[in-house]
């Protein structure tokens, strides 16, 4: 729609340096242009591109001086400007500002592509548009591929939840900042290039994963593929009362501190957590057809943790009584006084023996002050922003699951994403969508995603039917979004553009660990379209992935 407006609305010296290039105003002249006159639109972005109530800030990186992230080796990124935004400025209740801010990045040489970068945790941050998703991590640099790439901050600013005691940054963060992101992204790229993206893409994990399946949900037609890692379907509901129910258990047995007071840290040590993914593995590794630290049929995972159990006094060999019982209970499910499941189970998987599952449930502080993230980052989120009201004094080891769950269901109702299971508006526009989980992921179940996959497949004909628009991959191993004993690098992005663009549907994702993972670097394994795993053929290297094939559990 900006395309016969698109040169009119240059500045003359603009239009100069277009025409020194042999350009004039057609398209093709927009997206090619040498790097004094990329720098100069660049610059001229600010005065004559921003939509309304936008203010934009630009500055040109030229070609050979960034790599993407930090990273000091490696391919240097291409000239681009890079274009950060605010709009919808605004005095909120509580009489903080408010904006919704993004950033944009537009490559000198565009691929004709658009990629939204999901957020992750409270927000309130802006995600490096030089690097790819939070759930494709180690993967190459989609703005060094020639994506226009935008991320944003969620309408707020510092990644505490405090923002929740305003009513409209709640429904900013839920998906009206992300809308107006998308908007104000496509509008500059379409005053960039001349022309609207080809195809548009979503990518993000946790929170980001959460937001993928909003503008599937909300905004049907804005993508063309969304790739949810770990979505936080359940976060402002099931997924924290899950974390309340989980650091209750686990610090009714954490041992006392000097002062008398429990030490949530050393309710497990590092030991005892070896021993139950050992005994994971020696209950369900050789389900897949090879002995390699991994379960790939997961489906067919069943253990039991009171085979550890000591028979006398707590030994390095076994684990006590109680340390049985809060397993137990944190793999079962948070549950009320009735019995009713207030969340779904966790699986078993050895990547709980990870520092990643360690970091969310039961932290490093060798003090009475937890540290793990159930209570740093999902009690600040729960008290600020999923209770209504607000109620920021709240004690988390108070919480009363008979009736504390029912103070989250307002938000719950405008933020979680797990009631839509039928996405009949995004499968009619023919979109695609990936699913990517973690085994491991402390925080969300990998049982969830395939509960809200059954569901889907029900409402859509079955999973054959459904997998022409929706695809599951399980990552055995993986924790929240990357990490532990898994091959946790994929190039989904890639598989989505392939899915997409050239109808090929991804029956499997190949997957590496990267050098340095402890457990198996350098391994390869293909990662299989739910139902299906990873099962090994028999014969060869363990660590290649050409030996393994997907089939049906």
């Amino acid at each position: 729609m900006h395309n016969a407006r698109t040169a009119l609305a240059l500045s003359a010296p603009v239009l100069a340096l277009l025409a020194g290039c042999g350009g004039g105003s057609g398209i093709s002249s927009l997206m090619e242009l040498d790097a004094s006159a990329a720098e100069a639109v660049c610059a001229d972005m600010v005065a004559r591109a921003g939509p309304p109530a936008t203010t934009l800030k630009t500055r040109y990186v030229a070609a050979g001086t960034r790599r993407p992230g930090t990273l000091t080796t490696g391919d240097f990124l291409g000239g681009h400007c890079v274009v950060t935004g605010s709009r919808d400025a605004r005095t909120g209740v509580d009489g903080k500002p408010y904006a919704i801010g993004f950033e944009l990045s537009l490559p000198d040489r565009w691929n004709g592509r658009f990629l939204y970068l999901g957020g992750g945790g409270n927000d309130g941050t802006l995600r490096d548009t030089t690097l790819s998703s939070s759930i494709s991590i180690g993967t190459p640099s989609p703005l060094g591929q020639g994506y226009a790439v935008v991320s944003a901050d969620g309408g707020h600013q510092g990644t505490s939840a405090s923002f929740g005691a305003d009513p409209q940054a709640r429904i900013d963060h839920a998906y009206n900042a992300h809308d107006k992101t998308a908007q104000s992204a496509k509008a500059l790229i379409a005053w960039r290039y001349g022309k609207q993206p080809d195809y548009a893409y979503f990518s993000g994990c946790s929170g980001g994963g959460r937001q993928g399946m909003m503008f599937s949900q909300r905004f049907p037609d804005y993508f063309d593929g969304i790739t949810a890692g770990a979505p936080a379907m359940r976060v402002s509901s099931g997924a924290t009362v899950a974390a309340m129910w989980n650091n209750r258990k686990l610090t009714d047995i954490a041992p006392a501190g000097a002062d008398g007071k429990p030490v949530l840290s050393q309710a497990f040590s590092n030991g005892d957590l070896n021993l139950v993914a050992n005994g994971v593995l020696a209950a369900c590794d050789a389900g897949d057809g090879a002995v390699d630290g991994m379960v790939q049929n997961t489906k067919a995972c069943r253990f039991d943790p009171a085979v550890l159990q000591c028979t006398g006094a707590k030994t390095d060999s076994c684990i006590s009584a109680a340390q049985v019982g809060a397993l137990k209970d944190v793999f079962g499910g948070p549950r009320n006084s009735a019995g009713q499941a207030l969340y779904v189970t966790q699986p078993w998987d050895p990547g709980i023996r990870d520092s990643g599952w360690r970091l969310w449930t039961l932290g490093t502080s060798t003090t009475a002050t937890p540290n793990s993230r159930y209570n740093v980052l999902m009690v600040d989120a729960l008290v600020n922003e999923f209770f209504t009201p607000a109620d920021p004094a709240f004690n988390p080891l108070a919480f009363n699951f008979d009736t504390d769950p029912a103070r989250m269901q307002a938000f719950s109702a405008v933020y979680d994403t797990y009631r839509d299971d039928r996405l009949a508006a995004y499968k009619a526009r023919g979109g695609k969508l990936l699913f990517i989980h973690g085994m491991a992921d402390p925080i969300f179940s990998a049982d969830e995603v395939q509960e809200y996959y059954e569901r889907l497949a029900a409402n859509n004909g079955g999973v054959a039917a459904t997998q022409s628009f929706a695809r599951t991959f399980l990552v055995p191993g993986m924790a929240h979004c990357s990490g532990g004993p898994a091959t946790d690098t994929t190039d989904s992005l890639q598989a989505m553009v392939d899915w997409v663009e050239k109808g090929i549907a991804p029956d499997s994702i190949a997957a590496r660990a990267s050098a340095s993972n402890a457990y198996f670097p350098n391994r390869t394994r293909p990662l299989c379209a739910y139902p299906k795993f990873a099962k090994y053929k028999g014969t060869g290297s363990i660590e290649d992935a050409a030996n393994f094939s997907c089939e049906a559990g």
